[in-house]
C-alpha cells in the first residue's frame, strides 16, 4: 500500500543487530551475502548443495559475473561471510532460492521456498526479520511462508517480521545494479517494512519503495511480464513484416520515434531466468484473466519453430545441410544459457535431420557440444546467429567464407554489419521481406 511510503518516514525500529542469514547461493543469493558482508554485517550462506559449500570454502566462486569473484572473495577473507549447509541463529533471514517451473504444467514449483522457510524454524528467535527475494506467485508469502513460519509458536507481525524484496538485476550487471538500481520492498506491517528499508538501504543508491507483500510479489512479475509481452508484439510485427515485404527493424525505429511507444526487438525466442518464466507465475494465480499473457508466451514459445522453419526453407536445395550456429546464449553479450533459444532450435533442425555444430566462445557449459570457430565453419552451409555477441563482428570474413561450403547467413537478431555483404556472403535477415 502506498500510504507506507509516508508513513514509515515516522516509524522508529530498535537497532538490530547485524548478523544475516542468506538460503541459497545461486545468482541473487550470493551476490546479496557478499554485498551485505562487505558493508558490515556478520553473513552466513546456505546452500544445500554441499559441493558449492566446498567448492566456495576453496575460493572457487561457481558463478561466473563481472568483479563477482573479487566481491566474494574479499568477503570471504573478512571473515564476514562463511559458508555452509545449515543455517544458524540470525538476525536476519533472508531467502533466495530458485522457483523454478514444470516445463511440461508451467505450474510453479515453491518446494525450494517451502523447504527453505522450514529449514529456520529451529532458529527463529523473538525480533527476528524474515525477507523472501525469490520470484512468486502473488499470495506466496501470505498462503506459504507465513503460515510456515507461525509453527514457530511465535507471534507472525508482533514477534517476527517478514517483508518481501525481489531482485532486480541483469546477468552480466548484478554488481552495479544491485546497487544502482531502484528496489521494491514489500512489508507485512509497518515495521517490518522499516526494517527491511534499513537493512537494503546500507548498500542500495537506488531509491527504496516501500509497499505490502502482495502488491511488491506482483511487481516484480508485472515488470517481466511486460517485456514479454512487448517482445511478443515485435515478434508479430517481424512475421506480418516478412508477408508484405518491409524492413521490421525500420519500422520499429521509426515507430519509437513517437514520444510514448517503445516497442521491443524480435528475435528468435525468449530465454534467461525471467522473462520466459515470471508470466507463468501471473497465469497460474488467474487462468481467467490472462489471455493476452498465454498468447504472449505461446507466440514466443513459438519462436524457435519459426526460425528452424526458415533455415529449412532457405536450405531446401542443399543435399545434407550443415548449419552453424553463432551464439547459444540467451541474450548477446552474455555468457548465460538458462531457457535459451537456442536449445531448442538445435534440437529441431537435428529432428528434421540437419547437422548443426555451435560456436559462442562466451559460454562454458551447453548441452550440445560447443566447437572452436574453424572445427563449426568446416564444410558448412549456413551460419545462424541466434545470439547477437559483438565479438562476430570482428572475425575474419574472408577465413570464414573460404571454409564455408555455402555462404548462407540468417540473422535472428539483425546484428552483422555490412561487411559480411561485402565479401559474398547472402544475409537472409529475420523480420526483412
Amino acid at each position: 500500500m502506498l500510504y507506507l511510503r509516508t508513513a514509515l518516514d515516522n516509524t522508529r525500529v530498535d537497532a538490530m543487530n547485524r548478523k544475516i542469514c542468506i538460503l541459497g547461493l545461486g545468482y541473487v543469493g550470493l551476490p546479496t551475502a557478499s554485498m551485505f558482508a562487505t558493508h558490515g554485517y556478520d553473513v552466513v550462506g546456505v546452500d544445500v548443495n554441499e559441493d558449492i559449500v566446498k567448492n566456495m570454502e576453496k575460493g572457487n566462486i561457481p558463478i561466473k559475473e563481472p568483479g563477482l569473484e573479487t566481491l566474494v572473495l574479499a568477503a570471504l577473507k573478512s571473515n564476514r561471510l562463511k559458508v555452509q549447509a545449515k543455517p544458524e541463529k540470525a538476525d536476519v533471514f533472508i531467502i533466495c532460492v530458485p522457483t523454478p517451473i514444470n516445463e511440461a504444467t508451467k505450474e510453479p514449483d515453491l518446494s525450494y521456498v517451502k523447504s527453505a522457510t522450514e529449514s529456520i524454524l529451529p532458529y527463529l528467535e523473538k525480533g527476528n526479520l524474515v525477507v523472501l527475494e525469490s520470484t512468486v506467485p502473488p499470495l506466496t508469502t501470505q498462503n506459504i511462508v507465513i503460515p510456515i513460519l507461525k509453527k514457530s509458536d511465535l507471534k507472525v507481525g508482533e514477534e517476527i517480521s517478514v517483508a518481501y524484496c525481489p531482485e532486480r538485476v541483469l546477468p552480466g550487471k548484478i554488481l552495479t545494479e544491485f546497487v544502482k538500481n531502484d528496489r521494491i520492498i514489500g512489508g507485512l506491517d509497518k515495521k517490518s517494512a522499516q526494517m527491511a528499508k534499513e537493512l537494503y538501504g546500507s548498500f542500495v543508491e537506488g531509491n527504496l519503495h516501500l509497499t505490502e507483500i502482495t502488491c511488491a510479489e506482483m511487481v516484480k512479475l508485472m515488470e517481466n511480464t511486460f517485456r514479454d509481452v512487448n517482445i511478443a508484439l515485435a515478434n508479430e510485427f517481424m512475421k506480418i513484416s516478412e508477408r508484405i515485404g518491409i524492413d521490421v527493424w525500420e519500422a520499429i525505429i521509426l515507430a519509437n520515434k513517437h514520444p510514448r511507444v517503445d516497442i521491443h526487438r524480435p528475435g528468435p525466442g525468449v530465454g534467461g531466468h525471467c522473462i520466459a518464466v515470471d508470466p507463468w507465475f501471473i497465469i497460474n494465480t488467474d487462468v481467467e484473466d490472462t489471455n493476452l499473457i498465454k498468447s504472449a508466451r505461446k507466440t514466443n514459445d513459438e519462436m524457435p519453430g519459426y526460425v528452424a522453419g526458415i533455415v529449412e526453407n532457405e536450405l531446401k536445395d542443399i543435399e545434407k545441410p550443415v548449419v552453424t550456429v553463432f551464439g547459444v546464449a540467451y541474450k548477446g553479450n552474455f555468457r548465460d544459457t538458462r531457457q535459451s533459444p537456442a536449445k531448442e532450435v538445435i534440437s529441431i533442425l537435428l529432428d528434421i535431420g540437419f547437422e548443426v555444430r555451435a560456436y559462442d566462445p562466451l559460454v562454458e557449459d551447453f548441452p550440445y557440444e560447443l566447437m572452436p570457430l574453424d572445427k563449426a565453419l568446416d564444410g558448412s552451409d549456413c551460419i545462424l546467429i541466434l545470439a547477437n555477441h559483438r565479438l562476430f563482428n570482428n572475425l575474419d570474413t574472408k577465413t570464414i567464407f573460404s571454409l564455408m561450403r555455402n555462404k548462407k547467413i540468417i540473422d535472428t537478431m539483425n546484428s552483422l554489419s555490412s561487411n559480411w555483404i561485402e565479401n559474398g556472403f547472402s544475409v537472409r535477415k529475420l523480420g526483412n521481406g
